[in-house]
């Protein structure tokens, strides 16, 4: 199950941390900061959802 959720969270961190860096240069943030925030932000969410991605495929 490691190997499927490495390979999924390089396709769930990335969408989800390009998601947020459009969310805050939508909100009008558009400094360094926030948006250094809004991609690790991403990244860091990205990891129980990766989880649940995985158990759910090798569940089904």
């Amino acid at each position: 199950m490691l190997r499927l959720a490495s390979i999924l969270y390089s396709l769930i961190g990335t969408t989800l941390a390009g998601s947020l860096v459009v969310a805050a240069l939508t909100m009008g943030y558009d400094t360094l900061n926030p948006i250094l925030m809004a991609a690790g932000a991403g990244f860091v969410a990205a990891v129980p959802v990766t989880w649940l991605v995985a158990r759910a495929i090798q569940n089904a």
